[in-house]
């Protein structure tokens, strides 16, 4: 697949040519951007930033992941309700989320780019969501006490932890959380909040170039959608307004991986440049200018894109090591992250196109790959098997195998 490979606009040059600071407007009479060196905008006075929404999903995708290992308490009901959460009923620990009109459910794999016109693919996504919860408590459950092995669920050894796994030897809430890591978070921000058919909608840019806020609200709809972009990534940082300050200590989901990529020396700028991306874009809004605005959602989807790759790889080539060494069950744990991470490589977009960088027939060939060299899926796993669908990942996008593989 051809990619388009983007330089980020004035990203590392926030606070010398993208700003004016006299009267905002340049000698060609194109409006030049202000940008503050936190994510911070107010109207007024007031903070036009907002994404309450985005923090709750996260919170929710949580406690739901959780669940998959709360042998005493949970049941494929309870799980199912958190997924698909109804206003106060009281799925979570917390009050905030209970009394919340908000779902995982209702935002997986709902973007208006690739989903809007593709409900039947929506709903078999959704339904991947219900057998993950299924096998954990029909398959799992039942075996929790049980020693695992080639085509028994159970129990294994990792190290000094002890994994859960089908009879394939993969962990359903690894492959939970890291789907829905791709289905919600980078679905929402890469093809939906970032898209201009919702960023444009309707008569949101004829609004923001008049200043017309939503009703009751500081920000205007554009604004607003652009944030909550951005709450999918940095919605439950310490710091919001400066949220690579603590990068990958926040979350576990796109918030904790990006900060994983971004501590290996090869993708060392990436936290930076996903988030000057996000503040440049925000203050282009600010300025109506909708070009640059666009560049830097360009620049975010390659980025966040890019670690969904490089996290996949790592994860099969720690796993390759493990069973080099002979630790076969030792590398279930890595490779059900693994898993996780490929099916999310159908909510990645590459830069300037309308498509993700795999289809969703292209990931299901390469999980059908990943459990495919034995009736008994990891536990008959080749190394040669793991170096293809790395190298099928890799040459996709801009890095080498033994670049996304390193952690220095």
């Amino acid at each position: 697949m051809k990619k388009l490979l983007l330089l980020p606009l004035c990203a590392t040059l926030l606070f010398t040519s993208c700003n004016n600071d006299d009267d905002n407007v340049s000698g060609d009479n194109t409006p030049d951007i202000s940008t503050p060196a936190l994510y911070t905008f107010e109207r007024d006075g007031v903070s036009t930033v907002s994404f309450d929404g985005q923090t709750t999903r996260i919170l929710m995708a949580g406690e739901t992941s959780d669940a998959f290992k709360a042998f005493e308490t949970a049941t494929e009901a309870s799980i199912k309700a958190m997924f698909a959460h109804v206003e106060g009923a009281t799925d979570f620990s917390e009050d905030d989320l209970n009394s919340s009109d908000k779902s995982i459910e209702s935002k997986v794999a709902a973007s208006a780019d690739f989903f809007a016109a593709n409900t039947t693919e929506a709903a078999v996504i959704k339904g991947e969501f219900a057998e993950y919860i299924e096998g954990q408590i029909n398959e799992v459950f039942p075996n929790e006490n049980v020693l695992a092995s080639a085509g028994v669920a159970g129990q294994v050894a990792d190290g000094t932890s002890t994994r859960y796994v089908n009879a394939l030897g993969l962990e359903y809430n690894q492959m939970f959380a890291k789907s829905v890591l791709g289905a919600l978070m980078v679905d929402q921000i890469l093809n939906n909040y970032l898209s201009t058919a919702v960023l444009d909608a309707e008569s949101n840019r004829a609004n923001n170039d008049s200043d017309i806020v939503e009703e009751g609200k500081s920000y205007t709809s554009m604004e607003h959608k652009w944030d909550e972009a951005y709450g999918y990534i940095y919605g439950t940082s310490e710091n919001p307004a400066n949220p690579n300050l603590t990068i990958g200590e926040d979350d576990k989901f796109l918030n904790e991986y990006t900060g994983r990529v971004n501590d290996d020396t090869d993708f060392a700028t990436i936290a930076a440049d996903i988030f000057e991306a996000f503040k440049l874009g925000r203050a282009a809004i600010v300025a109506k200018d909708y070009e640059v605005r666009d560049e830097q959602a360009e620049i975010i989807r390659e980025n966040i894109s890019k670690v969904i790759a490089v996290r996949g790889i790592y994860y099969l080539q720690q796993a390759k090591t493990k069973i080099a060494n002979g630790e076969v069950t030792g590398s279930f744990h890595a490779l059900s992250e693994a898993y996780g991470f490929i099916y999310s490589l159908r909510f990645t977009r590459v830069p300037g196109t309308n498509d993700a960088y795999f289809s969703k027939e292209e990931v299901d060939a390469l999980l059908s790959q990943l459990t495919g060299d034995g009736e008994n899926g990891l536990w008959d796993l080749e190394v040669a098997t793991i170096e293809s669908i790395s190298e099928a990942i890799a040459a996709e996008f801009d890095f080498t195998v033994a670049q996304a593989a390193s952690i220095e």
